[in-house]
C-alpha cells in the first residue's frame, strides 16, 4: 500500500495565497478619535523577519477582530482603539500567531503602554516577571504604537496554553 502526502506535510502553510495586503487592517475606523495605528514586526529566533505569516488580534469587550497577512520585511499592522478593560484585566487584545513550522497557533496579548495603572494591577501581568511583560506591552513611537513579536531567542514573546 502506497500512503500519499498532503500538501501540509511537503510544504506549508500557504498563509500569504489570498490575503488581503492593505497598509493597515482596520479594527477602527482610522482617522477617528482613538484609533491607533499599531505595526510590528513578526520575527523568528535568529531574528529574521517571518514573510508568510499570519497576525490576528481580537477584543472580546469591543466585539472587534482584524488579521494581518505579514509583508515580505515581517511586517504587519493594524488600526485599532483601545478597547474596555475586562473585569480586572488592563484593556488589550489577544494577539494570534499563525506561521510557518507551527503545528499550532500561538497567542499572546498585547497591552497598551499608556495603562501604567491598569497594567500594574492586570492579573496577569503581575505574574510575569518584568521582563517577559515587557514582551506584551507595545511601545509609543512617532506612527502610532509599535508590537515586535518574537517566535524564540532573545526577548522572545510571552506565549500563553490555550
Amino acid at each position: 500500500m502506497t500512503l500519499t502526502r498532503t500538501p501540509s506535510q511537503t510544504v506549508g502553510p500557504y498563509y500569504a495565497i489570498g490575503l488581503d495586503r492593505r497598509p493597515a487592517h482596520a479594527l477602527a475606523e482610522p482617522g477617528s478619535v482613538g484609533a491607533v495605528t499599531v505595526r510590528g514586526l513578526l520575527l523568528d529566533g535568529q531574528g529574521e523577519p517571518i514573510r508568510d505569516g499570519l497576525v490576528e488580534l481580537w477584543s472580546a469587550t469591543a466585539g472587534a477582530w482584524g488579521r494581518s497577512g505579514t509583508a515580505p520585511d515581517g511586517e504587519f499592522a493594524f488600526v485599532v482603539a483601545k478597547p474596555p478593560p475586562a473585569g480586572a484585566s488592563a484593556p488589550h487584545y489577544e494577539v494570534v500567531v499563525f506561521a510557518r513550522g507551527l503545528l499550532r497557533h500561538q497567542l499572546t496579548r498585547l497591552y497598551f503602554p499608556d495603562e501604567v495603572a491598569a497594567n500594574a494591577a492586570d492579573p496577569l501581568l503581575a505574574s510575569l516577571a518584568e521582563a517577559d511583560r515587557a514582551t506584551l506591552v507595545a511601545q509609543a513611537d512617532p506612527e502610532g504604537l509599535r508590537f515586535d513579536i518574537r517566535m524564540q531567542g532573545e526577548r522572545q514573546t510571552v506565549f500563553f496554553a490555550h
